[in-house]
Parts: structure tokens; C-alpha cells; sequence
């Protein structure tokens, strides 16, 4: 059992966390585990816990009833003892059972990494929408357990422990209540999908492309949102910086228009509830004309997340080695030695979509724009009409239904260019029966 230990200031905070890291024997992981570690610690500080000391323990088995063995589990409650934290983050998957076990044991708080993420959720919703998912999925999480697994974390700045006070850790909860929520939440999140689905459609018949940025939490989609958009999105170098969706319309070089739309960010073992519960907000994404995937190649473990995302976009049904709506974006090259950023630019010149940037910068802007295009003149196309004057109708569909690029009025005659969508230019052409020239 190795320990990792850090300066301690003589006035402890309120809120102070141990951290338990467990290396599981022949249980492969993507990352090395001293990522694991930056990780957890990095998610414990997004919530604002005082670190004291992070704790490895090395496991053989893992013990139905308690995942730790008797001796670690002795050890732990010694250092538990010594540090008098307010909770123990065990970053694993805990069942009921082992959670409430590992409490009794160690006459603490015990949260596994389901429940610190979702207390992270917790205080970073700021929308109705947002705060709607969070609770949906906090309660699915506590449906199957007793206890009230983090109001030692409920203060005055929110969180997800909005089930009672700190100290009511050994509450029963009410089931039929939990699951008469659980349902009136799902009837408010899929009205937010069906509203969504109206603003999607209204996006359509502008219609403007969508741009998708997905990635890894704390990627920096964000800071590219920022630099493309101008916008003034939330930026910090903290996991989950970002929880609310939120979309602004660019212009690209030649002209185009699109909306770009940027997303939370995933991460590994990312609790099945707030996938469920996110997948209103996640399902912007399938619909995106192009989708962006920010990886932060400044990371040692860029692979590792890079294909946790994978994973998880897979499994909302996104065919990713297929689908060719998808630009991988290496970001964070200006934190990249000369040697690692060529190394970079060699991977990128294997494979076609891909591209090397700057988001603080601003370097590789226009790589990433040419990528976007390349991806949109697949899709959308330039035509030009010779109209009547008077055929208002038509017109106006045009304008409803594409970008119109020029128009020239000659007489009782327009030319208009307008850039559409083939299925759009053929229900035009069906429609009206003039033909492109």
C-alpha cells in the first residue's frame, strides 16, 4: 500500500477528503495509475474538498462485502483516524453494500467516483434543463441505496445533496417517493427533448449547418468555442467547467454560416445515470452536420481519453471510424516541446480529418475551419435559379429553406443563388418546378 503525501496547513478546513486509489489486479485500465491519481485529485478539487493525502491500495481480489481486504481496510481506518477527513473519495465503482460497510468501518463519509461526479453536476447545472438531468440521475444512483451518500458535501453554494442536511447520513429513503420523482423528472426532461427537437427543426429551416464540439473534459472546447465565436463561455482549467449547452453562429471563410454548439465533457467510467439523463442534451450532437472532437494532446494519456470518448459517442449510436462528420482536433499544441508537436503533425498526416491547434492561441484556426468546410460542400451545395419576380412563394421558400448567397432583380426576373442541402434543392426543383442552372 503505497501513500502519496502533501503539505498540510495548521488550520484543516471544513470539507477535507482522503482519497483512495485502488490498483486491482488484472483489471486492465488505459491510463497509468499515476493519471488515475491526477484525475481524481484533479474532480476532488472541481468541488472545492481540501486534499490531504491520497492513499494507493494495491488489491488482489476484490471482497464482495467490503472491496478492501481486512488488512488494508484496518490500515485505512488508522490513516482515517490520524486525518479526521469529512469524507473518503474511493475512486471506484462501490456497490450499496460495500459503500455502507466501508462507512461503518471507518466512521466516515464514503463516496464512490459515481458520487462525486454527480455532486460536481450538482453544483455546475445552471440551467432548469441541467438541474433536471442531475437530479433524475442523482436519484437513480440512490434508488438502490439507504443512505444519503453526499450530504456531508450540502452547503450554502448548491450541490447535488439536496436530499437533507449534513449529519443524516443514515436515513432510509422513502422509495415510493424517490420513484414517484424519478417519474415526473423523466415527463419534464422529455418535454425539454420535444422543445429541443422544435429548435433543432427551426435550425433546419434556416437553415444553418451545426458544428458539434465534443472531447474529454477539460480538452478546452470551450476556449475554442471562445476564440471562434467570441463568446464569453465559462473557461477554467477545471474538469466539468462546462455543463450547459450552449450554441452561437459563426461565419466561415467562404462565407457560410453554421451554428456551433458546445457540449459537456465526458470522462472515463462517466456513470451510465448521467448518460441517461444527459442524452436530451447529448442528442445535439448526433444531429450535428459536422461534430469536432477536441483531445488535449498536451496529456500524456491523449490516447486514453481520446478513445473513452470514442466509446461513449459509440454508444449513442455514433459509428465513429465510419461516420465522416467527424474532425479529430489536437489541441494544446503551444504546451508541446518542437519534438512532441512534430510528432503530432506526423500522426496527423496518416489519416485525412484531422488537424493540429491552438485554442488559447488561435494557431491552426484555419486548418480546423478548412476541415469544417470540406465536410459541409459534401453536404450542402451552391445553385442558382432564374425566377419570376413574382412567384413570392417560391422566393420565400428559398429563403426559408437555404442561405441565399446573391440575387440579382432584372426586370420582372431574379438569379438568385442559395446555398441548400441536395434533398432540399430536389424538394424545391418537385416544388416549383424550376430547374437549377
Amino acid at each position: 500500500m503505497a501513500t502519496r503525501r502533501y503539505p498540510q496547513s495548521a488550520e484543516v478546513p471544513q470539507d477535507t477528503v482522503l482519497i483512495i486509489q485502488p490498483d486491482v489486479r488484472g483489471v486492465s485500465n488505459r491510463r497509468e495509475l499515476s493519471a488515475q491519481i491526477e484525475e481524481i485529485e484533479s474532480l476532488t478539487k472541481a468541488i472545492q474538498l481540501k486534499h490531504l493525502q491520497t492513499l494507493v491500495c494495491n488489491v488482489s481480489a476484490i471482497q464482495s462485502g467490503a472491496f478492501l481486504g481486512k488488512g488494508k481496510r484496518e490500515e485505512v481506518a488508522l490513516l482515517v483516524e490520524e486525518l479526521k477527513p469529512n469524507v473518503v473519495v474511493f475512486n471506484y465503482i462501490l456497490s450499496p453494500v460495500q459503500q455502507r460497510n466501508l462507512e461503518k468501518e471507518w466512521r466516515t463519509k464514503v463516496i464512490d467516483r459515481t458520487g462525486l461526479i454527480l455532486e460536481i453536476f450538482g453544483e455546475r447545472a445552471q440551467t432548469k434543463e441541467g438541474r433536471l438531468q442531475v437530479e433524475l440521475a442523482a436519484l437513480e444512483y440512490q434508488k438502490s441505496r439507504l443512505v444519503r451518500s453526499w450530504t456531508h458535501l450540502e452547503r450554502q453554494r448548491g450541490g447535488a445533496g439536496f436530499m437533507g442536511g449534513p449529519g443524516e447520513t443514515q436515513i432510509e429513503l422513502d422509495r415510493r417517493i424517490i420513484s414517484d420523482r424519478i417519474t415526473k423528472l423523466k415527463s419534464e426532461i422529455e418535454a425539454v427533448k420535444k422543445t429541443r427537437e422544435l429548435g433543432r427543426k427551426s435550425r433546419e429551416q434556416v437553415p444553418f449547418p451545426t458544428v458539434a464540439l465534443v472531447g474529454y473534459t477539460n480538452a478546452g472546447k470551450s476556449t475554442l468555442f471562445n476564440r471562434l465565436t467570441g463568446a464569453d463561455v465559462f473557461v477554467k482549467d477545471l474538469l466539468f467547467a462546462t455543463l450547459d449547452p450552449t450554441l452561437r453562429r459563426i461565419e466561415l471563410p467562404n462565407g457560410q454560416k453554421a451554428i456551433l454548439s458546445d457540449t459537456v465533457g465526458f470522462i472515463s467510467d462517466l456513470p451510465t445515470h448521467l448518460i441517461a439523463a444527459f442524452r436530451a442534451t447529448l442528442e445535439e450532437t448526433l444531429h450535428g452536420d459536422v461534430i469536432v472532437h477536441i483531445i488535449d494532446c498536451s496529456r500524456e494519456d491523449y490516447q486514453a481519453q481520446k478513445q473513452d470518448v470514442i466509446d461513449i459517442l459509440q454508444d449513442m449510436g455514433i459509428q465513429y471510424d465510419e461516420d465522416e462528420r467527424i474532425i479529430e482536433v489536437y489541441n494544446k499544441i503551444d504546451a508541446l516541446s518542437n519534438d512532441e508537436r512534430d510528432e503530432i503533425e506526423r500522426v496527423i498526416g496518416l489519416s485525412e480529418r484531422e488537424c493540429a491547434i491552438s485554442a488559447l492561441e488561435g494557431t491552426g484556426k484555419d486548418a480546423f475551419y478548412s476541415e469544417v468546410v470540406k465536410i459541409l460542400s459534401k453536404t450542402y451545395k451552391d445553385v442558382s435559379f432564374h425566377m419570376i419576380a413574382a412567384d413570392g412563394k417560391a422566393l420565400s421558400w428559398l429563403y426559408s429553406h437555404g442561405e441565399v448567397l446573391e440575387r440579382h432583380d432584372v426586370g420582372e426576373s431574379i438569379d438568385v443563388c442559395v446555398r441548400m442541402s441536395p434533398a432540399d434543392v430536389s424538394r424545391f426543383v418537385d416544388g416549383f418546378g424550376y430547374q437549377p442552372l
